[in-house]
Formats: C-alpha cells, structure tokens, sequence
C-alpha cells in the first residue's frame, strides 16, 4: 500500500436511541431551537428522495465528548440531534482530525469498543430529554441503542481503492491487525463510486466514505442505522408481547370452573393492541425515507440495508405480525366458544327450570 501522508479526515458518529411511540414535530418545533430538516441535496439529488415527515434537527454541544486513545481534534467536534416521528432520536457527532493513516487505523480499534462513548453520547442528549418528552406520546427511553462509525477523508483517485483496500477493511471492521485476503475482499465488498473521486464502502460496523461533500451520504446511513433500532425494538416487543398473551392462553386452559365464566377480554384486547402498535410503528418506520428510483442515493442506502440484514428483520417482523393475527383469531375462537358454552348452560337451565316449575304445579 502506498504512503498516504496526513489525511484530513473527520470520524462520524451516529447513536439511535427510541424513546416512546410517537414524537409530535409540530409541537416539539414550538419548543425547542431546532428546525425541519429535509434531506441534505445536491445537484444529482432527485426531488423524488425525500424524508415524510422530515425529522426536526437541532444543534447540540458536544464538546465534552472526546475519541478514545487521546486522539486531538483538530476543530472543537459538532454535534447534531435528529428527531424522527415514529419515536426514534439520532445523535450524530463529528470529528475533524488531522492523523496519519495509521493513527486513524489505530483510532478505529479503540472505537470497537462503543461503550465509553455510548456512556457520553447519552450525557450529551440528558439535558434535553426532559425537554424532548413533554413531545412524546408514551415516552420510555429505551436501553437498546445502535451506533455507526463512518470515517470520511477527502476524494480519492480513479482505482483507488485496490491499493488500498487492506487499509480500508481495518477501519470498517475496526480492526487494527491485518486481516486475511478474504476478509479484506469480504469487508470492501459494498463499494460504490459516483465520479472517479469519490467512494463510500459499506461494513456492518462501520464505513468509509471518501468525498468533500457527503451529508446526504451521512444523513441516509443514519436513517439505515435509525430503521435497522427501530426494527429490533418492534421484534422485540412482540417477542415480549406474544409470550405473554401465551401465558395467558395457558392460564385459562387450567383455571378453574369457578372462572370458568370469565371472557379473554383482557387478552384479545392486548393483542389486538400490540397488533396495532407494531404494525404503524412499523410501517412509519419503514416508509419515512422515499427512495424511489434506480438513483445514486437509493442504492447506498441499499448498501446499507444488505449490511445490517434490515430484510431480514422486515420478515421476521412480517412473520410475527402474522402469528399476532393467528393468536387473536385464536383468542376469538376461544371467546366464542366459551360464550356458546355459556349460553347452551343458560338454555339448560332455563327449561330446567320450565320444567321443575310445571311439576310443582301440577
């Protein structure tokens, strides 16, 4: 690999953190220093890509946030919070630096580890949650986070990436170690130029992205990283939901005769609700970035897409959703049972009692 020199570069990072149900922009635009954001646009940049809604971003201080490894910026870092409607917040942090290719390999292994800046990151965003969730409907901060590194040097030349390309899969696989040939193919395997000058290459950790102007690059990585929590969160509340309507279904099937008259009321309402609930969240979720078209920005964030499996969850999420209409069918059909039940016992003893009556009369 040839010498690089001293890069100008700047580290990305964004944490996606979920805080409830829903976010009201509207209101949260009357309370806080922030503004709609459309997506970022350049002259290549169709009207057909666009957020809906866009989400409201605000500038934040990050100054109290600093890189592993004692790695000096060589401006003071910006941070930006970004405020989705289906609930979700992105907190993007950047870094300009000044280092060797090395010191930003080296950089790149200590950020493997995301807890201390996760620790960080989450005292940027304190002062302003309370802020935040007086806007949200059914506020709960959610533990699940995701984050994503995304290194960012100046544009490169034509074939650039071949003699480079070991360099290149350190930093998106955060590793410092030389990796094997088919790791190397393996981790540069995503690559996408749109001039000769430019490049962005696609990890599950991390990428790289080579180009003076990227933020419409940024900004469709970070909703990929964005849906890709929002994804989790939903299949694991149904996970949680469904067992517990299970449980449930269990627990009538060995109560006693004395409840015997109780209705899944209770039950068919849960999941009916949970039905509901994954379902818009899910949708607003999956559709509030149009991508339409065969165009540059549509295919990074395909990249993206195939790097963090968002497909497969989308099923997985399909599949659940479906199990969810099976249980309510099922608890329908146990509620039905049980009121013929009822009703066949209530005609018994009603001619019981026709009947009990006519003796004594006679």
């Amino acid at each position: 690999m040839e010498q690089l020199g001293l890069l100008e570069a700047t580290v990305h990072l964004d944490f996606a953190y979920d805080v409830g149900y829903e976010i009201d922009l509207d209101r949260a635009r009357g309370i806080l220093p922030g503004e709609s954001g459309p997506l970022a646009r350049r002259r290549r940049t169709p009207e057909s890509l666009r957020y809906r809604p866009a989400p409201m971003r605000l500038s934040l201080d990050g100054s109290g946030v600093a890189l592993p490894g004692g790695v000096a910026t060589c401006a003071p870092p910006r941070a930006e919070l970004a405020l989705f409607d289906f609930g979700a917040l992105s907190l993007a942090m950047h870094f300009p630096l000044r280092v060797s290719a090395e010191e930003l390999r080296r950089l790149a292994g200590e950020l493997a580890d995301p807890a201390p800046l996760h620790a960080a990151a989450r005292l940027v965003l304190a002062p302003w949650l309370e802020r935040i969730k007086t806007v949200v409907n059914g506020f709960d901060f959610s533990e699940m986070s995701e984050e994503y590194i995304v290194f960012q040097v100046a544009e490169v030349r034509d074939d650039w990436l071949p003699a480079h390309a070991d360099w290149v899969a350190g930093l998106v696989r955060l590793e410092t170690d030389p990796l094997s040939p088919p790791e190397v193919q393996e981790a540069t395997r995503l690559a996408l130029s749109y001039t000769a000058g430019d490049l962005v290459v696609l990890d599950w950790a991390a990428g790289f992205v080579a180009d003076r102007d990227c933020e419409d690059i940024l900004q469709v990585i970070e909703f990929a990283n964005v849906q890709l929590l929002e994804f989790r969160q939903i299949d694991d509340r149904l996970d949680d939901r469904l067992e517990a309507a299970y449980r449930q279904i269990r627990a009538r099937k060995h109560r006693s005769w004395g409840r015997f008259w109780d209705l899944p009321n209770d039950a068919l309402a849960n999941v009916r609700e949970l039905e509901v609930e994954a379902t818009s969240l899910f949708e607003r979720a999956d559709n509030a970035l149009k991508l339409i078209g065969d165009q540059y920005l549509s295919r990074v964030f395909g990249m993206a897409s195939a790097r963090f499996h968002l497909d497969e969850w989308q099923q997985s999420i399909h599949r659940k959703l479906k199990t969810v209409g099976d249980v309510f069918d099922l608890l329908v059909q146990q509620a039905g049972v049980r009121r013929t039940e009822v009703l066949e016992l209530v005609v018994i003893a009603l001619i019981a009692i026709e009947i009990i009556t006519a003796f004594v009369r006679h």
